[in-house]
């Protein structure tokens, strides 16, 4: 089959579509014929070396797609059966094997590029604002990179749970982007301290710095506040003030998808379905593509998401 892989010469690592041997299925799992995948920040890492995927995983890239059924294995499954998919790897791939439980119906209305362009934000996105923190109508949540494929996914949904939605973003252009999808409060974090104008006042932060931002997301988070991290664009260590974290009661915490067992996933993947897509499906939370490729253009789909101008999701299209 065709694939995307990373080729790594000294310094270089080159992405090139090349021809690569076809999964074999293992018990449990369907092989999907992928017609789309979306691009994800983990992409970008795994290409740089930096985030190997989890034992007995594919090496190739890859955490959602969409495609067709071609093989059920020994699952109940329907050949033919047009599904969304959540991945530890495999994506950027003619085709994919999957572990029966995250597979995801297409939701109606939806293309298989829009699908997959939804499937790893969502179940990202769900499993910690909607499964850990809980975020409920009328609390104050802060997401920092609202403009981003989380961020934008974030925003929409903790409107429809009927929260206040605070964001960052680094320039004019992205906080209108931001406002459109429903955001009440916009901080540019390039002119303005985000923990000075919400002091106290955030019940949830959706937070993808990591140790750049914990002392400012500890400031602005309300009493019994919960940060959830996901991402470590800004670090991994960070000094923390005790006193603070006790005297108002705050949570700390800090999930990753990829590397949950597959029962986590599977539970991931059928409450985003029970709660998420009928959201999908009325249109009160929208798929935003920024921009499509062809698969053998992944390269430039990475130097595009890395350049910091995309809004919304990069898709790669077979």
């Amino acid at each position: 089959m065709k694939a995307i892989i990373v080729q790594a010469e000294k310094e270089d690592r080159d992405l090139i579509y090349t021809d690569v041997e076809k999964p074999t299925l293992q018990s449990g799992e369907v092989l999907v014929k992928v017609a789309a995948a979306g691009v994800n920040r983990g992409d970008i890492l795994q290409a740089a070396g930096h985030y190997p995927p989890p034992p007995g995983a594919s090496e190739i890239m890859g955490l959602e797609c969409a495609g067709t059924i071609v093989d059920a294995g020994d699952t109940n499954q329907q050949v033919g059966t047009e599904v969304a998919c959540l991945l530890a790897g495999g994506g950027y791939g003619e085709y994919v094997e999957v572990p029966e439980g995250q597979l995801m119906p297409i939701p109606k209305g939806f293309s298989l590029s829009e699908a997959a362009s939804v499937v790893e934000v969502a179940c990202t996105v769900w499993s910690n604002l909607g499964m850990l923190a809980k975020v409920t109508e009328g609390q104050r949540v802060l997401i920092h990179g609202g403009s981003g494929g989380i961020g934008s996914f974030a925003i929409q949904l903790c409107k429809a749970l009927g929260a206040e939605v605070a964001v960052t973003a680094g320039s004019q252009d992205k906080l209108d982007y931001c406002r459109n999808l429903g955001a009440d409060i916009l901080i540019n974090y390039r002119e303005e301290d985000y923990s000075e104008v919400l002091k106290n006042s955030c019940d949830v932060i959706l937070d993808i710095m990591g140790a750049k931002y914990l002392r400012g997301n500890m400031r602005a988070l309300a009493n019994d506040g919960i940060q959830v991290g996901i991402g470590l664009q800004g670090g991994t260590k960070a000094e923390i003030n005790l006193g603070l974290l006790l005297a108002k009661r705050l949570t700390i915490a800090g999930t990753t998808l990829r590397g949950r067992s597959l029962e986590d996933k599977a539970a991931i993947c059928r409450d985003t379905i029970t709660h998420v897509w009928p959201l999908l499906e009325d249109g009160q939370i929208r798929h935003h593509i920024y921009a499509s490729y062809p698969i053998a253009e992944a390269a430039q789909a990475h130097r595009d998401l890395v350049s910091g101008e995309v809004t919304g999701k990069l898709v790669l299209e077979f």
